[in-house]
């Protein structure tokens, strides 16, 4: 079972959507295209083209296989008393003062850009169950990093 947010779940809809009533008709059109010009056996086009399906096809598997577990959160159910799926959570890096603001999230919503986390990273296991004021040891890639939760906020 995968628990994400509302937006994380509209969000592989749409992907879903796009590769199925975009993509994937891109793609038989390709195909039918290098199949018109003649010898399937040396024809690079044909070949790359039915790569190219089978990638789509397995895209589409993954995330319809997603959508099938996936359990949509009601936020207003959350408690932001303790760090926890769909919490954004303030850390200071102890080594060197400096701060970050976290939203912990599934897997699948998960984007370093947008500041997202996955529940599934050292930093985010380490802080579940956490509450502001409390000291965390993570061990990381690059050894044990030490971070103190400033705030917990939905």
């Amino acid at each position: 079972m995968e628990y994400m947010s509302q937006e994380g779940y509209d969000k592989l809809v749409a992907e879903l959507r796009q590769l199925e009533s975009v993509e994937l008709p891109k793609v038989r059109e390709a195909i039918a295209e290098a199949r018109d010009k003649g010898d399937l056996s040396e024809n690079f086009e044909y070949h790359a083209a039915k790569r190219e399906q089978a990638r789509l096809l397995g895209r589409i598997r993954f995330k319809q296989r997603v959508l099938e577990f996936a359990r949509v959160i009601d936020t207003k159910r959350l408690g932001s008393d303790s760090a926890g799926l769909l919490t954004k959570v303030e850390i200071t890096n102890l080594a060197n003062n400096s701060r970050m603001t976290y939203t912990i999230v599934s897997p699948h919503e998960a984007n370093l850009l947008e500041k997202k986390i996955s529940i599934k990273s050292p930093i985010a296991q380490a802080l579940l169950g956490k509450k502001a004021g409390d000291t965390v040891e993570v061990k990381v890639p690059a050894g044990i990093q030490r971070f103190r939760i400033e705030s917990i906020s939905l």
